[in-house]
């Protein structure tokens, strides 16, 4: 007898997705089939069994109710086709015996009609009954994930979220298990159809030979072999349904086995996965039901290709909701609802805002959709493009261990002549083995991507010719005095990367920085950056708007208390800034440490040099001797600034030439 192709995955009964719907409407319906035909089979015999004196036309009848089980087209039926000419076999013996006597009535309750009743109660009602239990498990397991999608974000209760997760995971499990049952009692009645269909006639069929002598004369012979293979398929059947019963109870044992988290939700134990380019899995989807008003609805969703799918329950295909090519996507605040986020069109359109489970399905679902907008998919090997996009985006800076390469304080040679770059910053370091991340910035620490200055400010620069009042605390007077007589003033091209308090004012702390704020970008999928002016005097560091001539942000030198160049891109720079907070009372003020994290289109390295230069410079104001030989062993411009870039990059020394300075660098 071959194996049974078709049946129901006790796997797929947590999902309870709708393609594993679909595959039960299917059981259902054959089940409803079976039912209707097992009532009229029964009707039959029930009629064989009273109607005596109707012998010939019921058993007439009953032979024509077996030629109509081929004629049922059951979409379950592979590997009935042994029963369906058995059927046949038997339809014919039934014709032959219709002549015969109906004293047989008892042998005919025992062993044809019983059987078939306790099939149609035992086994039928007990699928009719598990059905709606199935149905009141699902419904409440529903509500329960309505109440659950309401919990707010903003004002989160303990109490309620556990006792909304603790009900959550109840009817999920408890719907699990109705699942699980069903499913095996489904999967099961496609063994036990059939020995209920055999069984009934292999009993009626026995009760005439060996009740009849004449037909034992006239069929016994030419059916002996027939029924016997008719029992030994109905034993292989039975031990079919056994082998297969026994697997159901073991699976259902281990799925039942698994811990409570599974029935969580946002409990997930495994990491995101950033390289997913399908997706699949239930979301809520905001929908307007009125100018104001909106809803909720709890819907199947999947990716195939670059379209976005959706297929609600019942349904026997989803339909396309949106199309991903191109398309972003990101998180959003919406209604304090928890892990919402917004797909939007490359037209602006259309926009949609869904609602994941769990923290883990959200970060998914956006990385899969903006995987799927970079159309990876139409890639030779998407897998393989998804991971690299991924690994390019969480190391877009090389760890910490790497900046390490050269010793700290050892220039390049190469930079060492007048003119080059050292390699790192002003200041001496401390050495020893590499801190920890969360010794050098605290976990969770905001980053701020652009510096926004606001429209007040904006006017009072241009009211005062380009000059802002520092927020650390110099004067008008003193910028201006200091800009004067300043020994030296060099201008870089730079894009602000990011900034973020840190704990330290070391150069760790400068490469754990750059990390972090290239990694966010990265995974984050913030690529725009603004071009400004880093200005370098000797006196301090500013960054000009090159449009309005702007001062965004400026430090005195005396603040900056360290600077690096990335070893390895050489076009990364960063410097750490320390500020002093006296709210407290204290006569040196608590200090607070910041990173800003700059891209240059030079190297970073002649950046910190600079920075290097200013710094001595202001110490060498200090002592005339020392300004004095510093000036001498430095080579400077027409009117007396220090000249910084070499004669090769075409640089003039005198005030003319700036915007080819600034071009250059």
């Amino acid at each position: 007898m071959p194996a049974v192709h078709h049946k129901l995955l006790l796997e797929d009964a947590l999902q309870d997705s709708p393609q594993t719907r679909s595959l039960l409407s299917v059981f259902e319906e054959d089940a409803g089939m079976l039912t209707n035909y097992t009532n009229q089979l029964h009707q039959s015999l029930q009629r064989v069994f009273g109607a005596q004196s109707e012998m010939g036309l019921a058993t007439e009848q009953l032979s024509q109710q077996l030629l109509e089980y081929e004629k049922k087209n059951f979409a379950l039926g592979k590997g009935d086709e042994e029963v369906i000419s058995t059927l046949q076999n038997f339809a014919k013996t039934v014709g032959e015996l219709n002549s015969l006597h109906s004293e047989l009535a008892n042998q005919m309750a025992d062993s044809m009609v019983f059987p078939l009743i306790q099939f149609r109660e035992k086994d039928l009602t007990e699928i009719s009954t598990l059905k709606e239990i199935h149905g009141i498990a699902t419904d409440e397991h529903e509500a329960s994930m309505v109440k659950y999608s309401r919990l707010p974000k903003k004002k989160e209760n303990e109490k309620l979220k556990s006792d909304l997760v603790k009900e959550v995971a109840y009817t999920r499990r408890k719907q699990h298990q109705a699942s699980l049952q069903y499913y095996c009692a489904l999967n099961a009645l496609q063994y036990r159809k059939r020995i209920a269909m055999l069984e009934p006639m292999l009993g009626y069929t026995q009760a005439q030979i060996s009740f009849f002598k004449k037909g034992i004369e006239l069929v016994s012979k030419k059916m002996d072999n027939f029924l016997s293979s008719v029992s030994n398929m109905t034993q292989n059947i039975q031990a079919q349904l056994d082998a297969e019963a026994e697997s159901m109870r073991v699976s259902q044992r281990e799925l039942l086995s698994v811990e409570d988290a599974v029935y969580m939700p946002d409990k997930d134990t495994e990491p995101v996965n950033r390289t997913l380019i399908q997706k699949a899995g239930y979301l809520n989807i905001r929908n307007k039901t009125g100018l104001v008003t909106t809803a909720w609805d709890r819907l199947y969703f999947f990716t195939q290709g670059g379209n976005l799918m959706c297929q609600p329950r019942g349904a026997v295909a989803g339909g396309m909701v949106l199309d991903l090519d191109n398309s972003s996507v990101m998180a959003v605040e919406c209604e304090d609802r928890r892990y919402c986020f917004q797909i939007t069109s490359p037209s602006g359109k259309k926009s949609m805002i869904l609602q994941a489970e769990s923290r883990r399905e959200y970060e998914e679902w956006i990385c899969t959709v903006n995987n799927i907008s970079r159309q990876i998919y139409l890639t030779d090997n998407p897998e393989a493009v998804a991971i690299r996009l991924n690994q390019t985006a969480i190391q877009a800076v090389t760890p910490i261990t790497s900046f390490e390469k050269r010793p700290e304080g050892s220039p390049d040679p190469d930079r060492a002549k007048p003119g080059g770059v050292l390699a790192a910053s002003g200041g001496s370091q401390k050495t020893g083995a590499p801190s920890e991340p969360e010794d050098l910035i605290a976990p969770g620490t905001p980053i701020q991507f652009d510096i926004m200055l606001p429209a007040s400010e904006f006017q009072d620069q241009n009211r005062a010719g380009g000059r802002r009042t520092n927020p650390f605390g110099e004067t008008d007077d003193d910028c201006s005095t200091e800009s004067d007589d300043s020994l030296l003033q060099q201008v870089f091209v730079v894009r602000f990367l990011g900034s973020m308090a840190v704990r330290c004012n070391n150069q760790e702390v400068i490469y754990e920085a750059m990390r972090q704020v290239l990694a966010a970008r990265a995974i984050h999928n913030i690529f725009k950056t603004t071009e400004s002016h880093l200005m370098v005097t000797s006196s301090s560091l500013r960054l000009i708007d090159p449009q309005t001539q702007v001062t965004r942000i400026s430090f005195q030198l005396e603040e900056v208390c360290q600077f690096a160049a990335h070893q390895e891109n050489g076009r990364l720079m960063g410097l750490v800034v320390e500020a002093r907070d006296w709210s407290d009372g204290d006569e040196e003020g608590e200090s607070s440490f910041s990173a800003f994290v700059f891209e240059s289109n030079t190297e970073g390295e002649k950046i910190c040099y600079t920075v290097s230069l200013a710094k001595d410079i202001t110490e060498a104001k200090k002592d005339p001797e020392a300004l004095a030989q510093l000036m001498k062993n430095m080579p400077l411009t027409n009117d007396g600034k220090f000249l910084l870039l070499e004669p090769e990059t075409g640089d003039t020394p005198d005030g003319s030439g700036q915007e080819d300075l600034e071009s250059e660098a």
